[in-house]
């Protein structure tokens, strides 16, 4: 039972989805605190679709599979600018140009996170299910009813309280609405299945589509089944099979062959008949012509499946309805447009208009719903990298790759998705082909008409030329960061020389490298300075400068901490963002 704090703090908690009251004053005529009667008939899309017909079936099966096998990840936000533009990005047609792009504004928006109670939970969300079958029955309803929902479950006290650990999928076709009064138009929902049973409205993340019906008593609340506008094309469809089922099962003879100049007994009529098989049926005689000596003419006694236009009539409604799910009408073995080329490109229009979009809005409402329950910043984001549809050649890519000397050899394997070299610093550099010169020509080498002259001065003057070299190599270099820089970084090492690196385990080689500059307090290079600024930035922003509570003894053990530490901690922060911000200026 819950205690009374937790229900007080319940009732005065706005639910997120609950509507201002001047709103609701606005769009409903009347709501009273009973139940808002959905006036789709989900029952009929289910039993008379997916049950019924092959071609709904096919579609719905279509979509969640492939949905299903595009993984999820969870991210810490650390910009929300650039995560907005990775979000737009990743909404609109997406091919491996693009691709890229939103792969470099989630690097900088968003730290992947690893095995948090989020993924625990989403990897296997109740007993009876892994992630596929669950995020493939959630889909499934949403393409047949319009309505997906979520009843989570969480434990009421202790730790856990408040974060599910249990998801599971209601049956969309049974789940109602029901109303608190205008000041609550969604108090909680019942599913009239064995009884009736009630959820409150915060247990259950309800993902609706688009419903522009409006009729002030609350079924917008409801989402449109696609099938609603599909309808006379899934009927059509269904009819069609139908009738050509009973043309088969109650077909007869074509007609009857009657002599006009006179009645035959029934001797006569069959031996016409066998004259007729034995003379004028069979391959030889196709397109022969038949002369008789008497006058005979021919009853119908109906008509074939071809006058009925029953085939026409079932491949309309067959792209009907591939048209109303957004899936190319070549996947469901369309013969006339099915060559290898067609099915390819079939397969990406699939992925960008029909299973990107519907997973788009099911991350929207899990990070409504569900991620703040684990962490403030985090996000449910998918990984469309992983689908094979939407990658190019690797001939291709290598090629393209080869030709972009502006990317880094590390962003180049990002972008093949082979991942950051990050024990070799020197894959962050530039590589610069050797007969590329600046447009300006500062850096065109000219030979010098008097080369004696110079070397008699270099003689003269040995001394300066010192200077000078030492100059240029000193002149990007920054040596005045603060002594408590240099002492976190010597409280690594000495973490480190006690307990040993088996214990202390938060610094990479290029960490390691970072921490021995510091204590020698040797001269950082501009870029050296900006690449310990952004590492700094990203540990922050990811709560690592602070220590675990449960490593409050044992400091060391924290990684995030020791690897925040290492390059220099808050102060080494704090001067690199004021250095760098002085030489933007």
């Amino acid at each position: 039972m819950a205690s009374f704090f937790d229900r007080f703090r319940n009732l005065i908690t706005k639910n997120a989805q609950q509507t201002a009251q001047e709103y609701n004053k606005a769009i409903y005529n009347w709501l009273g605190e009973s139940i808002v009667w959905n006036p789709e008939n989900d029952t009929t899309y289910i039993n008379e679709g997916y049950r019924k017909n092959a071609t709904v079936y096919s579609l719905v099966n279509i979509i969640a599979k492939a949905a299903s096998s595009i993984p999820f990840q969870v991210y810490e936000k650390v910009n929300d600018n650039d995560y907005k533009r990775y979000k737009a990005m990743n909404s609109g047609t997406l091919d491996s140009s693009v691709m890229h792009k939103a792969d470099y504004l989630k690097k900088k928006a968003l730290v992947e996170l690893y095995d948090t109670d989020l993924h625990k939970l989403l990897e296997r969300p109740n007993p009876a299910q892994s992630y596929a079958s669950w995020i493939t029955e959630l889909i499934a309803f949403g393409k047949l009813t319009g309505n997906r929902y979520i009843y989570g479950i969480a434990p009421e006290t202790g730790n856990g309280a408040g974060k599910y650990k249990e998801l599971y999928v209601m049956p969309s076709q049974l789940i109602e609405i029901v109303s608190g009064g205008i000041m609550q138009p969604v108090k909680e929902y019942q599913i009239e299945y064995n009884g009736q049973y009630k959820i409150p409205a915060d247990q259950i993340c309800h993902i609706k589509d688009f419903n522009p019906y409006f009729d002030g008593s609350g079924s917008h609340l409801y989402g449109q089944s696609p099938l609603r506008a599909g309808l006379r094309s899934m009927t059509t469809n269904n009819e069609a099979v139908q009738t050509g089922v009973k043309y088969l099962q109650n077909q007869t003879a074509r007609g009857v062959l009657m002599s006009d100049e006179g009645d035959l007994n029934e001797m006569q009529a069959q031996q016409l008949k066998d004259k007729f098989r034995k003379n004028f049926q069979g391959s030889d005689n196709a397109g022969d012509v038949i002369i008789t000596p008497k006058k005979l003419s021919w009853v119908n006694f109906g008509l074939n499946a071809s006058d009925l236009s029953l085939i026409e009539q079932y491949n309309a409604s067959i792209k009907d309805l591939c048209n109303i799910y957004n899936v190319p009408v070549t996947l469901l073995n369309n013969t006339e447009s099915s060559t290898f080329n067609n099915v390819k490109e079939a397969k990406k229009a699939l992925y960008q208009n029909c299973v990107i979009p519907e997973l788009n809005k099911i991350a929207d409402e899990l990070n409504r719903w569900l991620a703040p329950k684990y962490g403030d910043k985090l996000c449910i984001e998918f990984d469309y990298s992983a689908i094979p549809e939407l990658q190019e050649e690797t001939e291709k890519v290598v090629d393209q790759m080869a030709k972009a000397w502006w990317l880094t050899p590390n962003e180049k394997r990002s972008a093949m998705s082979f991942g950051t070299d990050e024990e070799n610093e020197i894959l962050n550099e530039y590589y610069i082909p050797a007969n590329l010169i600046p447009a300006s020509g500062n850096d065109i080498d000219i030979e010098d008409p008097q080369p004696a002259l110079q070397e008699t001065e270099e003689k003269k003057n040995p001394i300066s030329n010192i200077e000078v070299k030492e100059s240029i190599e000193t002149k990007d270099t920054y040596g005045d960061y603060p002594q408590s820089a240099t002492n976190n970084a010597k409280r690594v090492k000495n973490w480190i020389d006690e307990h040993g690196r088996n214990e202390v385990d938060g610094m990479t080689s290029i960490g390691l490298a970072r921490m021995n500059q510091l204590i020698d307090r040797e001269k950082l290079s501009l870029k050296t300075l900006k690449r310990t600024f952004s590492f700094l930035s990203r540990t922050k922003g990811g709560g690592y400068n602070k220590i675990n509570p449960d490593y409050r003894d044992t400091p060391w053990r924290d990684k995030g901490y020791v690897a925040f530490l290492g390059w220099g901690g808050q102060s080494m922060l704090t001067y690199a963002e004021k250095k760098l911000n002085q030489l933007d200026e």
